[in-house]
Protein backbone atom coordinates (compact mmCIF):
# COMPACT_ATOMS: atom_id res chain seq x y z
CA UNK A 1 0.00 0.00 0.00
CA UNK A 2 1.59 3.30 -0.85
CA UNK A 3 0.76 6.29 1.30
CA UNK A 4 0.73 9.43 -1.08
CA UNK A 5 2.05 12.69 -0.04
CA UNK A 6 -1.47 14.04 0.44
CA UNK A 7 -2.34 11.33 2.62
CA UNK A 8 0.55 11.58 4.53
CA UNK A 9 -0.09 15.63 5.24
CA UNK A 10 -3.74 14.85 5.99
CA UNK A 11 -2.71 12.26 9.01
CA UNK A 12 -0.12 15.39 10.01
CA UNK A 13 -2.54 17.82 11.08
CA UNK A 14 -5.26 15.44 12.16
CA UNK A 15 -2.46 14.55 14.40
CA UNK A 16 -1.79 17.80 15.71
CA UNK A 17 -4.95 18.99 15.53
CA UNK A 18 -5.78 16.08 18.16
CA UNK A 19 -2.90 16.96 20.24
CA UNK A 20 -4.13 20.47 20.76
CA UNK A 21 -7.76 19.56 21.41
CA UNK A 22 -6.67 17.07 24.17
CA UNK A 23 -4.10 19.70 25.73
CA UNK A 24 -7.01 22.37 25.51
CA UNK A 25 -9.32 19.70 27.58
CA UNK A 26 -6.85 18.54 29.48
CA UNK A 27 -5.88 22.39 30.31
CA UNK A 28 -9.25 23.53 30.57
CA UNK A 29 -10.56 24.72 34.20
CA UNK A 30 -12.15 22.08 36.04
CA UNK A 31 -14.75 24.58 37.46
CA UNK A 32 -17.39 26.60 36.21
CA UNK A 33 -19.12 30.10 37.01
CA UNK A 34 -22.09 29.14 39.01
CA UNK A 35 -19.92 26.59 41.47
CA UNK A 36 -19.36 26.70 44.86
CA UNK A 37 -16.07 27.47 45.57
CA UNK A 38 -14.20 24.45 47.52
CA UNK A 39 -12.88 25.29 50.91
CA UNK A 40 -9.17 24.59 51.85
CA UNK A 41 -6.65 25.15 54.81
CA UNK A 42 -3.56 26.42 54.81
CA UNK A 43 -0.48 28.72 56.04
CA UNK A 44 0.37 31.80 54.66
CA UNK A 45 3.71 33.12 54.38
CA UNK A 46 3.53 34.88 57.88
CA UNK A 47 3.08 31.37 59.22
CA UNK A 48 -0.90 32.54 59.81
CA UNK A 49 -3.59 30.21 59.61
CA UNK A 50 -5.91 30.95 57.00
CA UNK A 51 -9.38 29.13 55.79
CA UNK A 52 -11.52 30.35 52.47
CA UNK A 53 -14.44 30.50 53.94
CA UNK A 54 -12.96 32.75 56.45
CA UNK A 55 -13.67 35.63 53.68
CA UNK A 56 -17.46 35.31 53.00
CA UNK A 57 -18.71 38.64 52.14
CA UNK A 58 -16.13 39.66 49.99
CA UNK A 59 -14.65 39.31 46.74
CA UNK A 60 -12.09 36.71 46.24
CA UNK A 61 -9.68 36.31 43.51
CA UNK A 62 -7.88 33.07 43.75
CA UNK A 63 -4.22 33.93 41.59
CA UNK A 64 -2.74 30.16 40.65
CA UNK A 65 1.10 31.30 39.89
CA UNK A 66 4.15 30.24 40.12
CA UNK A 67 8.04 32.06 40.26
CA UNK A 68 8.98 30.25 37.24
CA UNK A 69 6.51 31.08 35.21
CA UNK A 70 6.61 34.18 33.10
CA UNK A 71 3.55 34.79 32.05
CA UNK A 72 2.20 34.68 35.96
CA UNK A 73 4.79 37.14 36.81
CA UNK A 74 4.36 39.34 33.81
CA UNK A 75 0.57 39.61 35.22
CA UNK A 76 1.96 40.20 38.42
CA UNK A 77 1.84 44.34 38.45
CA UNK A 78 -1.59 44.55 36.98
CA UNK A 79 -2.81 42.24 40.05
CA UNK A 80 -0.75 44.83 42.68
CA UNK A 81 -2.17 47.64 40.46
CA UNK A 82 -6.27 46.16 41.40
CA UNK A 83 -5.03 45.29 44.68
CA UNK A 84 -4.13 48.84 45.53
CA UNK A 85 -7.53 49.89 44.37
CA UNK A 86 -9.57 48.04 46.24
CA UNK A 87 -7.56 46.86 49.27
CA UNK A 88 -9.57 47.74 52.38
CA UNK A 89 -12.48 49.48 50.55
CA UNK A 90 -16.30 48.16 50.21
CA UNK A 91 -17.73 47.57 47.30
CA UNK A 92 -21.26 47.70 46.20
CA UNK A 93 -22.22 44.06 46.97
CA UNK A 94 -19.42 43.03 49.14
CA UNK A 95 -17.51 44.08 52.53
CA UNK A 96 -14.40 43.85 50.30
CA UNK A 97 -11.60 42.23 47.86
CA UNK A 98 -8.73 39.94 48.68
CA UNK A 99 -6.27 38.05 46.41
CA UNK A 100 -5.23 34.87 47.65
CA UNK A 101 -2.24 34.39 45.63
CA UNK A 102 -1.83 30.07 45.97
CA UNK A 103 2.22 29.17 44.34
CA UNK A 104 2.71 26.04 42.86
CA UNK A 105 6.47 25.85 43.71
CA UNK A 106 9.06 23.17 44.59
CA UNK A 107 11.35 25.95 45.85
CA UNK A 108 10.28 28.19 48.69
CA UNK A 109 12.87 30.63 48.47
CA UNK A 110 12.25 31.31 45.16
CA UNK A 111 8.78 32.32 45.59
CA UNK A 112 10.10 33.86 48.66
CA UNK A 113 12.31 36.36 46.55
CA UNK A 114 9.07 36.85 43.41
CA UNK A 115 6.73 38.20 46.08
CA UNK A 116 9.75 40.35 47.20
CA UNK A 117 10.92 41.37 43.75
CA UNK A 118 7.44 41.88 41.99
CA UNK A 119 5.68 43.80 44.91
CA UNK A 120 3.22 41.69 45.67
CA UNK A 121 1.64 43.49 48.77
CA UNK A 122 -1.17 41.50 49.62
CA UNK A 123 -0.93 39.52 52.95
CA UNK A 124 -2.32 36.23 51.64
CA UNK A 125 0.38 34.54 50.29
CA UNK A 126 -0.40 30.32 50.19
CA UNK A 127 2.63 27.78 49.17
CA UNK A 128 1.39 24.75 47.63
CA UNK A 129 4.29 22.72 47.50
CA UNK A 130 4.54 20.30 44.60
CA UNK A 131 6.82 17.71 43.30
CA UNK A 132 6.36 17.64 39.82
CA UNK A 133 5.37 20.57 37.97
CA UNK A 134 4.20 18.52 34.93
CA UNK A 135 1.14 17.11 37.14
CA UNK A 136 0.44 19.95 39.63
CA UNK A 137 0.65 17.58 42.20
CA UNK A 138 -0.30 20.25 44.97
CA UNK A 139 -2.73 19.66 47.40
CA UNK A 140 -4.52 23.41 46.65
CA UNK A 141 -3.94 22.46 42.96
CA UNK A 142 -5.33 18.30 43.09
CA UNK A 143 -8.16 19.91 44.75
CA UNK A 144 -9.52 22.82 42.20
CA UNK A 145 -7.63 21.01 39.30
CA UNK A 146 -5.65 22.96 38.20
CA UNK A 147 -3.17 21.75 35.47
CA UNK A 148 -2.26 25.18 33.62
CA UNK A 149 -0.38 28.33 35.24
CA UNK A 150 -2.19 30.99 35.13
CA UNK A 151 -5.07 30.53 36.89
CA UNK A 152 -7.56 32.30 38.97
CA UNK A 153 -11.00 32.05 40.29
CA UNK A 154 -13.25 35.03 41.30
CA UNK A 155 -15.65 34.39 44.05
CA UNK A 156 -18.29 36.28 45.01
CA UNK A 157 -19.44 37.01 48.61
CA UNK A 158 -21.58 34.11 48.82
CA UNK A 159 -18.60 32.11 47.77
CA UNK A 160 -19.74 31.08 44.76
CA UNK A 161 -17.26 30.90 41.36
CA UNK A 162 -18.14 34.10 39.00
CA UNK A 163 -15.13 34.14 37.20
CA UNK A 164 -12.24 31.80 35.43
CA UNK A 165 -9.41 32.86 34.08
CA UNK A 166 -10.16 35.94 33.67
CA UNK A 167 -7.74 39.32 33.22
CA UNK A 168 -7.62 42.18 36.02
CA UNK A 169 -10.04 44.55 33.64
CA UNK A 170 -12.56 41.83 33.63
CA UNK A 171 -12.26 41.19 37.48
CA UNK A 172 -12.21 45.10 38.24
CA UNK A 173 -15.15 45.31 35.51
CA UNK A 174 -17.25 42.29 37.81
CA UNK A 175 -16.23 43.60 41.71
CA UNK A 176 -17.45 47.24 41.27
CA UNK A 177 -21.36 46.13 39.62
Amino acid sequence: MKITFDRLVLVLIIAVAGIYIGKYFYQKPQFVNGQKALDFKALTISNQNFQLSDLKGNYVLLDFWGSWCGPCRMENPQWVALNNRFSGQKLPKAQGFHIVSIAIERNAESWKRAIEYDGLNWPLHILDQTSSMKFFNSPIATLYKVRALPSNYLIDPQGMIVGVNLSPEEVEKRITQ
